[in-house]
């Protein structure tokens, strides 16, 4: 019975290691980008104040909210300076339920996913971003003038920053789906129209009730399922001829 426990107990052990290195990785990026958190804040609002027109700033009608939204902006810079420690450990944790083959893909694996990731915040901060904001300016009238707080605006850009960054991982998701044996291309292809209705409705519970977001998100995600199901059949077709061989 104890050898029967014996691996879970060392895989959560290497679970526990791995989640302690990526919090370390986590903390020192905090601590990095805590020196530049009310630049970052300025980068990530800067589209809102865009839509605001000029003369007009952000609100902070709290005593405390001006220090723990620039201390939320160090914990969001810190997690994107320490993605690819997050990714090296995903990697690491799962590698030894791959094969050789697969394993080698390290490198490849934490490239791809940190740039996904990148890109993905990237889109969403350089294209959905400001046509949202305007958007909600655009209901600006004589009896009622915007007057957003810092606190808001960056609780709703960081959602939205992760939120797009989380949805281009998509590929890499599927990729790990295939080659665990789960789903495979052609059960995917199948099953695209599902996962386009599961994608505009992720897309609406993630985004603010306008369309504009909804469809910027969704979009691309239903783009990056279609890529999913060429990695899964890339991937899944080489485990299963790679098991062949093992077999024979």
């Amino acid at each position: 019975m104890d050898d029967a426990r014996l691996p879970i107990a060392e895989h959560l052990a290497e679970l526990r290691s791995r989640i302690f290195r990526i919090l370390i990785a986590w903390a020192l990026g905090c601590a990095l980008a805590w020196n530049f958190s009310e630049q970052v804040f300025g980068l990530l609002i800067a589209p809102a104040v865009d839509a605001l027109g000029a003369g007009h700033t952000l609100q902070a009608i709290a005593p405390t909210e001006v220090f723990f939204t620039y201390l939320k902006c160090a914990v969001l810079a810190g997690f994107v300076i320490a993605l690819p420690v997050v990714f090296w450990q995903i990697w690491a944790f799962v590698a030894p339920g791959l094969y050789p083959n697969e394993r080698s893909a390290i490198l490849p694996f934490v490239l791809v996913s940190t740039l996904l990731f990148a890109g993905g915040a990237i889109f969403g901060y350089t294209q959905v971003f400001p046509l949202m904001f305007s958007f909600f300016s655009s209901f600006d009238s004589a009896f009622v003038e915007s007057a957003w707080t810092m606190r808001e605006v960056f609780g709703l850009t960081t959602r939205l920053f992760l939120a797009f960054g989380v949805a281009f991982e998509l590929p890499v998701f599927v990729f790990f789906l295939s080659v665990a044996g789960i789903v495979d291309a052609p059960t995917l292809l199948r099953s695209t129209p599902y996962a386009v209705l599961g994608v505009f409705v992720a897309a609406a519970l993630l985004t603010p009730p306008d369309w504009v977001s909804q469809v910027f998100l969704a979009v691309p995600m239903v783009a990056l399922y279609l890529v999913g199901v060429g990695v899964a059949y890339l991937f899944g077709g080489s485990r299963a001829r790679a098991k062949t061989r093992s077999a024979v």
